[in-house]
């Protein structure tokens, strides 16, 4: 666990705060990450009044979530005008609001300046992207901070600050009328209650270094249908449409192929209702393991220790290849670090992951 520490401009009072904004990351899978700093916020402010602030796209993520109270959608983006516009409209929805404090997951030299400029009291955040300035209360982040896994990293924000925030993995909060949506949409596609569900999640949006050849998740399809009886649901984003297409096609087996079909939310609750997630590095690898779906998780380019999936039920598929993990969003040489890794290796960990998970339920 890192040790962090903050520079404080003023002196502050817990009991002062009694309406906090919490500016969130912009990707799904790094929102979730900050989910146990969330419930960290909550337990340390249990009757203020906890807003977040959020991109539309992983809005929903916060929607039924127990930490918190409010949401409010920043849809900067597009034109230099609209942007500028949007951003007018937020510093003055801040401002009318009157937050008393506000805690900046995102690292970006907006987010201080939104809370700046909508007059909010107390600052806190990283001191990053030259915005340090704009803050209350800079926590320091040096090289040590980089090094742990991205939920402790958003907890020693709060732990720099001194308040209590343990370590914990995170969890996601799923509406019951998603659920029930969800449970329609596998009826009306010919799956039983007791069916075996395998949830294939191929894609990847930071670029192509970070997934898994379709044709290899197709063989850990065909397997799991052949084997286990397996009905297979195949997830992304409307970005993903292409490799999840590939993936479909090249099954023997009838797959559902959801991939663009359905909103995060629906998404959620369809990933819910799987008894097996297989993933590469993505935003969704951290959802299906935040709804507590047994999750196998394949690393190339990326780094575990720091985006891996947290909970007692995922593994990781990963080969030591000298040049990973690269970060790099396409590979430069021989993409050995996703090639090398065969769909043996993946079924073995299915297999694995399954039968722990049948112990816990008998």
């Amino acid at each position: 666990m890192p040790s962090v520490s903050v520079c404080r401009g003023k002196s502050f009072d817990k009991s002062m705060a009694g309406r906090i904004l919490v500016r969130a990351t912009n990707w799904v899978g790094d929102v979730v990450m900050t989910l146990p700093a969330l419930e960290a916020i909550r337990e340390n402010f249990p009757e203020s009044l906890i807003t977040i602030l959020a991109k539309p796209w992983v809005a929903p993520l916060f929607e039924n979530h127990p930490s918190v109270d409010r949401t409010i959608r920043f849809r900067k983006g597009g034109g230099a005008i609209t942007g500028i516009g949007e951003m007018i409209r937020v510093i003055r929805l801040i401002r009318n609001e009157r937050f008393d404090l506000s805690i900046l997951f995102q690292n970006a030299f907006e987010a201080a300046l939104l809370a700046y400029l909508g007059g909010i009291r107390y600052r806190i955040g990283y001191n990053t992207d030259a915005r340090g300035f704009l803050l209350t209360h800079r926590v320091i982040r040096d090289a040590e901070a980089l090094k742990v896994h991205q939920t402790e990293y958003y907890l020693s924000i709060l732990r720099a600050m001194g308040w209590h925030a343990e370590s914990r993995d995170p969890l996601l909060y799923v509406a019951e009328k998603y659920i029930k949506k969800a449970r329609g949409f596998i009826a009306s596609n010919g799956i039983n209650k007791g069916d075996f569900i395998l949830g294939l999640s191929p894609g990847a949006i930071f670029g192509g270094a970070k997934r898994w050849p379709a044709d290899r998740f197709a063989t850990i399809g065909d397997r799991a249908a052949e084997r286990w009886g397996a009905k297979v649901m195949i997830f992304g984003s409307g970005k993903e449409t292409d490799i999840s297409n590939r993936l479909s096609t090249a099954m023997n087996h009838t797959s559902i192929n959801f991939c663009g079909r359905t909103s995060l939310p629906e998404a959620m609750g369809l990933i819910r209702e799987c008894d097996l997630f297989v993933t590469n590095d993505s935003g969704l690898m951290h959802v299906a393991a935040a709804l507590s779906v047994p999750t196998v998780a394949i690393f190339g380019s990326t780094d575990p220790v720091a985006t891996g999936p947290r909970g007692t039920m995922t593994t990781i598929v990963k080969h030591n290849i000298e040049c990973a993990p690269c970060l790099k969003p396409e590979c430069p040489s021989d993409f050995r670090c996703m090639l090398s890794i065969k769909p043996e290796e993946v079924w073995h960990e299915m297999e694995v992951l399954r039968e722990k998970t049948c112990r816990i339920h008998r």
